[in-house]
């Protein structure tokens, strides 16, 4: 190709700039992911404040909620929809526009994956659960077979797993900010980071009956209880995020991976150990997902199945 050489060829004409923009827009564009997780913990505690006041909670005001698990279904699901999701809709729109919102979307939607993936997580998550719950001491002391009952409940609160906690959470912490995290962390670094402010987000939860330790932190039970939540809260992070980048970024896989843990946390342990409390059986998913986390950061050598970013912000 001929390139012109005399002083009066035209110069090449400089990319136009991207606008700049200031205000709360500007600051979400240029930090993404400070911004969602300061939406998402802001939206979700404001969202749950009534609950964390009530009966149910700190006992500081008289506000009505239904009995059993209906309190918690009105008192936690909203304020854990307009967090995550929330703020992950909201960043996605500053920050990327209508092509951070497509990606964003993509991911949301790729059902299509190795069919394989499925059984794992359906089955992989059970394995995990009861067998770190056998490694409890005492847990195993008084052991039996899950009741038909439970067993044909299974499936309908799997599928109402997937509709409320999977749906409320998912959709940011994998979908939005899992992404991101390892492309400016790599997978190690940002599935742990993700798997701490995971848990943090969970905090004001322990002050109400959600919470498998009471609502009093000046006991030890309390204090050891949320350590145990944190670390496995951290020890799945790491499961979902290698299956996560095994199925492409699939949003699907991962949110059932989820809903899968609280659904044999909530259906099939209590009936298989009757005689342990529920933070035992807290303990036995950081065992098994410890477990498993270890296996897979020294098998992968901490890529956790990582080849790089997909889409673009």
């Amino acid at each position: 190709m001929h390139t012109p050489t005399s002083s009066t060829a035209a110069p090449h004409a400089a990319p136009p700039a991207r606008p700049r923009r200031g205000g709360l827009t500007g600051i979400i564009r240029r930090f993404p992911l400070t911004a969602f997780f300061v939406l998402a913990s802001a939206l979700s505690w404001a969202g749950w404040t009534p609950y964390i006041l009530s009966e149910h909670g700190l006992g500081l005001v008289r506000v009505g909620f239904p009995s059993g698990g209906g309190a918690q279904l009105l008192g936690i699901l909203p304020g854990a929809y307009i967090g995550p999701l929330g703020a992950a809709l909201v960043v996605t729109a500053a920050a990327g526009g209508r092509e951070g919102l497509r990606a964003w979307r993509r991911r949301l939607f790729r059902l299509r994956v190795a069919w394989h993936w499925y059984p794992i997580v359906l089955i992989g998550v059970p394995v995990l659960l009861i067998g770190g719950t056998f490694l409890v001491p005492g847990a195993a002391d008084e052991v039996t077979a899950p009741p038909a009952v439970a067993l044909a409940a299974y499936l309908p609160a799997l599928v109402l797993q997937v509709l409320t906690t999977g749906m409320a959470e998912e959709p940011g912490w994998r979908d939005f900010a899992l992404p991101l995290m390892q492309r400016r962390l790599g997978p190690n670094g940002g599935t742990f980071l993700l798997g701490i402010l995971w848990a943090v987000w969970h905090m004001p939860l322990f002050f109400t009956d959600w919470s498998l330790a009471g609502t009093r932190p000046d006991t030890a039970h309390w204090w050891t209880t949320v350590g145990v939540f944190f670390v496995m809260c951290l020890a799945i992070s790491y499961l979902i995020t290698w299956v996560f980048n095994h199925t492409k970024e699939s949003l699907p896989i991962a949110l059932l991976l989820h809903a899968s843990n609280n659904t044999v946390a909530s259906v099939i342990l209590p009936e298989m150990f009757p005689k342990s409390d529920e933070a035992v059986m807290l303990s036995g998913g950081a065992i098994g997902y410890g477990v498993a986390a270890v296996v897979l950061l020294v098998v992968t050598r901490g890529r956790l199945g990582y080849k790089g970013p997909r889409d673009r912000m």
